[in-house]
């Protein structure tokens, strides 16, 4: 297992935020080891998904299926939300986001979010992880003068870790 805690093999679907970059760029690169390895600003829709020694052309093929019943969409980040020790951009709306996930679970059960830690998994776009109150409050005044990001959300991001860093594996588009 690597330093950052990811490991050769795991993948991910997320929603890449290039329009957040500028608003998010500096403190994720410091908060943020995720960032350091590779992964963008972005919001997870399923995490951990499958080894990458599973995805074949069938499991692109099923995820473009699962994508095709839903449309792209618009969201907003107007502001940040917390979970203990991590600072967030929350969007909205986040239906779409949680519509996503519902229907990658619902086609890959075993795979549930964040292997079924959290009763409800709420999307967000994190900024710092594992950060004292004290920095998580000097990233969010600074990150409130960079709100709000706009952005148009109309694909799907497969990311694998090569033992690493994450590097993307496909692109989907949603209808």
């Amino acid at each position: 297992m690597a330093d950052d805690g990811f490991h050769a093999g795991q993948s991910g679907l997320i929603v890449r935020v290039p329009a957040a970059e500028p608003a998010v760029r500096a403190w994720r690169d410091r908060l943020d080891p995720s960032a350091r390895v590779g992964v963008p600003a972005h919001v997870t829709v399923l995490f951990p998904f499958l080894d990458a020694s599973r995805i074949d052309q069938g499991v692109c093929t099923a995820i473009g299926e699962v994508l095709d019943r839903h449309q792209s969409f618009g969201v907003r980040f107007e502001r940040c939300g917390r979970f203990p020790g991590v600072l967030y951009l929350a969007p909205e709306p986040d239906t779409p986001f949680r519509r996503l996930t519902e229907a990658f679970v619902a086609r890959w059960p075993e795979n549930p979010p964040f292997g079924g830690q959290f009763d409800d998994v709420v999307p967000h776009l994190t900024v710092a992880q594992g950060q004292d109150e004290a920095v998580l409050e000097k990233a969010e005044a600074d990150l409130l003068g960079s709100l709000p990001v706009v952005a148009h959300v109309s694909s799907v991001d497969l990311l694998v870790h090569d033992g690493t860093r994450w590097r993307q594996r496909g692109s989907f588009p949603l209808r």
